[in-house]
């Protein structure tokens, strides 16, 4: 396993747990800590991890492997992750299970439990945001995107992602580290008008299945590939397909 995702290594044994529990501290703890401050609650790719982007008086909360760090101007300090409330009293903060949350969200669950986070699972989650940020990045800057978003992190779904393209033909392009329809990590496009877009749902490259778009699954990319050229190609192409 390497945290670069050169490669495409293995996947890290305990990652489903440990993208739920991190899933939950994202959603219930770290995104209402910046919606408190600056009324967002988008988040980043953070190095080792993920985190809010700095807010106006130069704070950042952000997850690096296990390691809770909250900076400010001056100071930096971190936290052994443990629970859902430790996280919460570390950051001065408290539990929110509504400003974030989404429907696929995990519920709260105890949060006095050890989140028991495994160190390779949060390293590869971290790699695989940071890989997403790349290729999302390189979607939006290639010339070719119509009225494209910033990349976010979105603590509710718990996927990095970017919305592009016309009133007919917008989609969602994102990188989920899997959920519980898909229990790997998975790219996809999600067309938000097929009827405008005149798509044909019988059309095989529409594969994915709960919404009309595509994805490509964790294990379905060759090894030893450039993991954010195998994503911006995937987007590129499903973007090809929904104009």
């Amino acid at each position: 396993m390497t945290t670069s995702l050169n490669g495409y290594p293995r996947l890290p044994a305990r990652l489903s747990e440990t993208r739920r529990a991190l899933h939950r501290l994202a959603a219930y703890v770290i995104a209402p800590t910046r919606h408190r401050s600056t009324g967002r609650f988008g988040l980043r790719s953070t190095p080792n991890g993920f985190g809010t982007p700095r807010f106006d008086d130069g704070r950042c909360v952000r997850v690096d492997g296990t390691t809770l760090i909250d900076e400010r101007a001056g100071s930096r300090r971190s936290h052994r992750i443990t629970s859902i409330q430790a996280a919460a009293d570390f950051l001065g903060s408290s539990i929110d299970t509504e400003t974030a949350a989404e429907h696929d969200t995990p519920a709260l669950g105890l949060v006095d439990v050890d989140l028991r986070l495994d160190q390779p699972a949060s390293e590869f989650l971290g790699a695989w945001f940071a890989m997403a940020f790349a290729a999302l990045d390189r979607l939006r800057t290639d010339g070719e995107a119509v009225a494209p978003s910033e990349p976010q992190l979105w603590p509710g779904h718990f996927d990095a992602a970017i919305e592009e393209g016309d009133d007919a033909h917008r989609g969602s392009y994102g990188a989920s580290p899997g959920d519980d329809a898909i229990d790997e990590p998975y790219l996809y496009l999600s067309a938000w008008w097929p009827d405008k877009a005149g798509l044909d749902g019988s059309d095989p490259f529409w594969n994915a299945t709960g919404f009309t778009g595509r994805v490509l699954r964790y294990s379905d990319v060759a090894p030893s590939v450039d993991p954010v050229e195998v994503a911006y190609t995937f987007w590129r192409e499903a973007r090809d397909h929904l104009r």
